[in-house]
């Protein structure tokens, strides 16, 4: 998927969550908080990100006088990537009503988020992130995850390294070595992947970096 088209299916996805958002605070405008990172060691990411998403909500607004007449709106709040930060954006700018949804394209920040949202009964949007259980919406109703998650993530790299050496069956007695992130959300890939060792008979080496 593109860039563009990840940006088009985040607002698309807005749009739907917004019946079970806030009323917004005035009828002519949607507002949409951006907990963004332009600073620190994910800047580079987070610019062109945010730029972009910026970029097409101005584009919808001057192309297409907004949608349906609505102009879309929003603020930035710098959370450097760090989750402390992003929960403090969140508590500043939901004193702002009508949020459509909420985006921070970080997993520490929208775990943190998760209580929060679902207390304030907002929508949060995980984007190739976030819990994998999030995708159970009958115990994460405000969690909208978009595209992969961990799990899937695990069963598609699993699923590529068989394609290139012919099939799933000469995955046996092959070995796959896993470099994963030390933090909870980084761990929750390792029993996956200990299970389709298991299935499709290859050894796993996990190596926490």
């Amino acid at each position: 998927m593109t860039f563009l088209s990840t940006v088009k299916a985040i607002a698309i996805s807005a749009a739907l969550a917004v019946s079970v958002a806030l009323p917004a605070a005035h009828a002519d405008e949607q507002y949409f908080p951006l907990q963004s990172y332009r600073v620190g060691p994910y800047a580079a990411g987070g610019t062109g990100f945010f730029g972009g998403f910026i970029d097409y909500l101005n584009l919808i607004n001057i192309r297409d006088g907004g949608v349906n007449g609505v102009k879309l709106t929003w603020d930035e709040c710098e959370t450097q990537y760090e989750v402390e930060r992003g929960v403090e954006c969140y508590e500043r700018q939901k004193s702002h009503a009508g949020a459509a949804a909420w985006n921070p394209l970080s997993v520490g920040i929208a775990y943190a988020m998760i209580d929060r949202i679902t207390a304030d009964k907002v929508p949060l949007i995980t984007v190739n992130h976030g819990r994998t259980d999030s995708t159970d919406g009958r115990v994460f109703p405000y969690v909208f995850p978009l595209l992969l998650n961990p799990y899937s993530e695990t069963s598609g790299i699993v699923n590529y390294i068989a394609a290139k050496e012919g099939g799933i069956d000469k995955l046996k007695g092959k070995k796959i070595v896993v470099l994963y992130h030390g933090s909870p959300y980084g761990k929750e890939t390792i029993p996956i992947y200990e299970l389709l060792a298991q299935k499709y008979g290859f050894t796993v080496q996990q190596i926490e970096v």
